[in-house]
């Protein structure tokens, strides 16, 4: 199983560093949430990760190898990354896009092999896809779409799968219904999930192990009990919670909250 971490890791955008020497290692065969405010590193460190963005300093090792010094095409065989927004107005089907996922094993004129549409036709069953393959992107649902750039990422067949907020935009049902997806596909298929998610009740249901970012740096990590008390949402989100855990778990529970110094207030 693949191996991914950083070390001493600091990158950003020209001269504005966002990461700032972070030292994390992702635990293999989990789905692990990376949880924090807006603005705190989360999609920079998904790019990075996903060696979409180069370190400034430091190092991202895959397979402790500097993933800078790995030839694209074999990243993309180990590491498949979804970002926050994928273009739908392509005119092509269902099955079209998802046969993307392909490019890293594709040589000479890029015509697709047995292997290829083996790894396709799978994408398509594990995403329940199977009745839509000859629909166009632009035909569907925001939940089927996510479905189809999950599947696109599946096809590609690797170890990890990197997801920038793969609710986005979806509703309640669609989101659970995205990571209900995500779950599978890490129970039955071995898959390391590795996502930014927002929504703390959600990280709490289906992330096995959290990193809690502020400022570009990890405040916290551990599982969703370690991570998600009310101590540490003070320091990460300067809110006051109120607690409680899922009728089917003792994962905690986020029942309601109030900014720090204002629940009194409002009494």
């Amino acid at each position: 199983m693949t191996e991914l971490k950083a070390i001493d890791l600091s990158v950003g955008y020209q001269k504005q560093m966002i990461i700032k020497n972070l030292t994390l290692k992702i635990p293999q065969g989990q789905i692990i949430g990376l949880i924090g405010p807006n603005g705190s590193g989360k999609s920079t460190l998904l790019k990075a990760l996903a060696r979409i963005i180069l370190p400034h300093e430091g190092n991202v090792f895959l397979d402790d190898q500097a993933i800078q010094t790995i030839e694209t095409k074999e990243v993309a065989k180990k590491i498949a990354m979804l970002s926050q927004s994928s273009d739908s107005s392509m005119g092509l089907t269902i099955e079209e896009i998802i046969s993307y996922g392909r490019f890293p094993y594709q040589k000479g004129f890029g015509q697709l092999s047995s292997a290829d549409y083996e790894a396709i036709h799978w994408a398509i069953e594990a995403t329940g896809l199977e009745n839509l393959a000859d629909k166009t992107i632009k035909t569907l649902s925001g939940g089927q779409k996510q479905r189809v750039w999950i599947a696109m990422a599946l096809a590609q067949d690797t170890d990890i799968v990197i997801l920038d907020e793969p609710t986005t935009f979806l509703d309640p049902a669609h989101q659970l219904e995205i990571l209900q997806l995500l779950q599978k596909i890490n129970r039955k298929y071995g898959k390391t999930i590795v996502m930014s998610i927002h929504d703390m009740n959600l990280a709490s249901r289906f992330c096995d192990y959290l990193y809690a970012l502020k400022e570009g740096d990890i405040l916290t990590c551990g599982t969703p009990g370690q991570v998600l008390t009310n101590e540490w949402l003070q320091q990460l989100f300067d809110i006051d919670a109120c607690l409680g855990t899922f009728p089917d778990s003792a994962k905690p529970l986020i029942i309601s909250y109030e900014l720090r110094g204002t629940a009194d207030e409002t009494k």
